[in-house]
């Protein structure tokens, strides 16, 4: 079992934790055009979202999948950076793991389109 650092223990362990989260946010932002679009995307519809829904569970229907889009996009913006980072020539498996990412990323944006096409229409077609 790994010996914990004394330094890093307790607070001192979340205000490092919140540190490094802030600066993979930032490289996040600054490397990553699609991070940028998403998160372009995010600040227009997660107030709409709010605004939109009219329980609690819409609310997190129509403004939860936003987040996930942002969480996977950072994973796949990780295993962009490992795959890069191990060797930039072709090779089988970091084709396959950055295109597994880039499925993930689709993934999520389609469970948002699902989310708010669902939340959204249910209330049109009982409001006529």
């Amino acid at each position: 079992m790994a010996m914990q650092n004394k330094d890093n223990v307790g607070l001192r362990r979340l205000v490092n934790a919140l540190g490094w989260s802030m600066k993979g946010l930032q490289a996040t932002f600054r490397h990553e055009q699609a991070f940028r679009q998403e998160v372009m995307l995010c600040i227009l519809l997660a107030p709409l979202g709010l605004w939109l829904g009219d329980t609690g569970v819409e609310r997190a229907l129509l403004v939860g999948p936003l987040l996930i889009v942002l969480i996977v996009e950072m994973i796949n913006s990780a295993i962009e950076s490992v795959v890069d980072r191990v060797g930039t020539e072709k090779h089988q498996l970091s084709g396959r793991a950055k295109d597994q990412g880039s499925a993930a990323v689709l993934i999520s944006l389609i469970l948002v389109v699902m989310c708010w096409v669902l939340v959204l229409s249910t209330r049109l077609w009982t409001e006529t």
